[in-house]
């Protein structure tokens, strides 16, 4: 129902008011992120985004109330993960060569 990725696509239509800009954001198409929209509102019991159709004064998208609230939520699950995991991702990071990029999530 939601992961990084519809959570980073959520965060950039709330930031940029558009689900095309925030899709070209990520590299992916029009299409694509539509259809994540799509599939997270049908998931939820109230819409995430809302979007108005294109026209003479533009279309756009927002995320709704419950939207911003399930990525709060979201966003606070990861910061509570990623706190509890200190110790073992420090463990692992010390395990690792010199120089290897660390590829771990930063919980924004």
């Amino acid at each position: 129902m939601l992961g990084p990725g519809k959570a980073e696509l959520l965060e950039r239509i709330r930031d940029t008011g558009s689900i095309s800009a925030a899709g070209r954001q990520m590299e992916m198409s029009y299409k694509r992120a539509w259809m994540l929209v799509e599939t997270m509102n049908a998931a939820f019991r109230e819409s995430l985004v809302e979007s108005v159709r294109g026209g003479p004064g533009g279309g756009g998208a927002r995320l709704t109330g419950a939207g911003e609230e399930v990525l709060r939520l979201y966003r606070a699950i990861e910061a509570q993960a990623l706190s509890a995991a200190a110790p073992e991702i420090a463990a692992i990071e010390a395990l690792l060569r010199p120089g290897t990029k660390v590829d771990i999530p930063d919980g924004k």
